[in-house]
C-alpha cells in the first residue's frame, strides 16, 4: 500500500458493510445504464439479418431519426442523420466537412474538448484557430469568444463533471458556426437549438444505447455552409454529406453512409419509445436532475468528498464527477488515484457498482453516470457502498 497517515482527522473505522445493494449497479458513462424493464426481448422487432437498404431497414432508421425529433424538438428545418462511429464520428464529420472558410474558435476544458482542439491544429492544421482553455472543475471565459469565427464545444463534459448553464453567450446573430458536442448533454439538458448550428450525440449516453453510433443535426446555416464550401483537404468516405456539391439529402431519410448495426438501431428506438412513454424530454431530465440531487445531498454530509466542479451553476447532472477532498489526508495524486482505483474494486467485488471510476486523464476520483435510464433508489444505494470502501481502503494503507 502506497499511503501512510499518521493524521486522525478523519475516522478510519470502515463499520458494517451496507447490506443493501442498487439493483442495477451499471453506472458506467457509456455504453451506459440500459432503461428500467429493458430485457434482450426489447429487442424481438430487430431486423436481424436483413439489409439497412432494404425498404424494411429504411424505415427503421427513419423511425429512429423520426422519434429523436419527437423527443428533442429541434426546429423543424433542422436535419438529423444517423452517422458511423460514435459521438465522435459525428463531431469529425462535422470538423472536416464544415471548418477551413472561418477562423475557429474552440473551448477546452477536458479531454475530449482537448481532442477536438488537437485535431483542428494538428490533423486539419488550421493555423487562425484559438484555444481557450480551463482546468478540469472549471469553465474557459466565453466572453472573449468570437461569433464571427466557427466556434467549437461541449455542451457538457463527460470526463469532468463541467457544463455550461445555458447558451445565453451565443447571440442568435452571427457570421460563424456553433459546432456542440452534446453527446452527455442531449436527452439531459434543455439544448438551445436556436444558438447551435451542429449537435452531435451517441445515443450510447443518456439514453443507454448500444454503441458505434453519432447521431448530428444540423441547421439551415450549417447546411449552407455544406453546399458553399469544398474542405482544401481530402474528406473520407464515412464524413460526406454531399453529393456532387448539393446535401444528400437521403441520408437524412434514414440512407445511411455505411452499414449500421439494425439491432442497435431497434434497441435505440426501444428507448425512444420509452422516453416518449415516460413523458418525454422534460421527465428525462427531471429524472437526471433527481439522480444528481441524491449525490449533491451525501456530499454536503461528506467530509472526504468533493465535486470536481466547484459552481453548482456549471455542475454536471448526467456525468457528475467527483474528486478527494482536503480531509480526505490522501496528500498527493498518487495516494488519491491508488485509493479510488481501490475502492472500485472493492465495490465491483462486491456487485455493489461498476464502471463509477474516474476518467483516466481526470483527477484521482469517481465519476458516477446519473443519465436518464439510471434510477435514483440505485444511485441512493450506492453512496454508503462508497463511505464503507474509503474507510475500509484507509484501514489498509494505516496497516501497511
Amino acid at each position: 500500500m502506497l499511503l501512510r497517515s499518521s493524521s486522525d482527522k478523519i475516522s478510519r473505522k470502515s463499520g458494517a458493510k451496507p447490506v443493501l445493494k442498487p439493483t442495477n449497479p451499471c453506472f458506467s458513462s457509456g455504453p451506459c445504464a440500459k432503461r428500467p424493464g429493458w430485457s434482450l426481448s426489447a429487442l424481438s422487432k430487430a431486423l436481424v439479418g436483413r439489409s439497412h437498404r432494404s425498404q424494411a431497414g429504411r424505415e427503421k432508421l427513419a423511425q429512429a431519426i423520426a422519434l429523436t425529433r419527437a423527443v428533442l424538438c429541434p426546429p423543424e428545418d433542422y436535419l438529423i442523420a444517423i452517422v458511423p462511429a460514435s459521438d465522435t464520428g459525428a463531431v469529425e464529420m462535422a470538423l472536416w466537412s464544415l471548418l477551413g472558410p472561418r477562423p475557429v474558435d474552440v473551448a477546452v476544458w477536458e479531454s475530449f474538448t482537448s481532442d477536438w482542439a488537437k485535431d483542428i491544429v494538428e490533423q486539419l492544421k488550421l493555423t487562425n484557430t484559438r484555444i481557450f482553455q480551463a482546468s478540469y472543475g472549471a469553465l474557459p471565459d466565453f466572453s472573449e469568444i468570437n461569433f464571427n469565427h466557427d466556434f467549437v464545444f461541449a455542451w457538457n463534459g463527460t470526463t469532468s463533471g463541467v457544463r455550461i448553464p445555458n447558451a445565453n453567450f451565443i447571440p442568435v446573430e452571427r457570421e460563424g458556426l456553433t459546432i456542440c458536442d452534446a453527446t452527455s448533454a442531449a436527452f439531459a439538458q434543455l439544448l438551445d437549438f436556436t444558438k447551435l448550428d451542429v449537435v452531435t450525440f451517441s445515443w450510447q449516453k443518456v439514453l443507454g444505447g448500444e454503441a458505434a453510433h453519432g447521431v448530428i443535426i444540423l441547421s439551415p446555416r450549417a447546411l449552407t455552409r455544406l453546399e458553399t464550401h469544398q474542405p482544401a483537404w481530402p474528406l473520407p468516405k464515412i464524413f460526406r454529406l454531399t453529393v456532387n456539391g448539393s446535401v444528400n439529402a437521403e441520408i437524412f431519410k434514414g440512407q445511411t453512409i455505411n452499414t449500421p448495426s439494425l439491432l442497435a438501431v431497434e434497441d435505440y428506438i426501444d428507448t425512444l419509445s420509452w422516453a416518449q412513454h415516460v413523458g418525454g424530454l422534460p421527465i428525462l431530465i427531471a429524472r437526471t436532475d433527481e439522480n444528481a440531487k441524491v449525490i449533491e445531498e451525501w456530499v454536503e454530509k461528506t467530509p472526504w468528498v468533493e465535486f470536481l466542479a466547484k459552481d453548482p451553476d456549471t455542475r454536471s447532472n448526467s456525468a457528475v464527477c467527483l474528486q478527494f477532498s482536503s480531509l480526505s489526508q490522501l496528500e498527493t495524486e498518487t495516494q488519491r488515484r491508488d485509493c479510488a482505483k481501490r475502492m472500485v474494486e472493492m465495490i465491483e467485488a462486491e456487485g455493489a457498482g461498476y464502471d463509477f471510476g474516474a476518467y483516466r486523464a481526470a483527477p484521482p476520483g469517481f465519476r458516477i453516470w446519473c443519465g436518464a435510464t439510471v434510477e435514483s433508489a440505485d444511485v441512493a444505494a450506492l453512496l454508503p457502498w462508497l463511505d464503507w470502501a474509503y474507510n475500509l481502503a484507509l484501514e489498509e494503507y494505516s496497516a501497511c
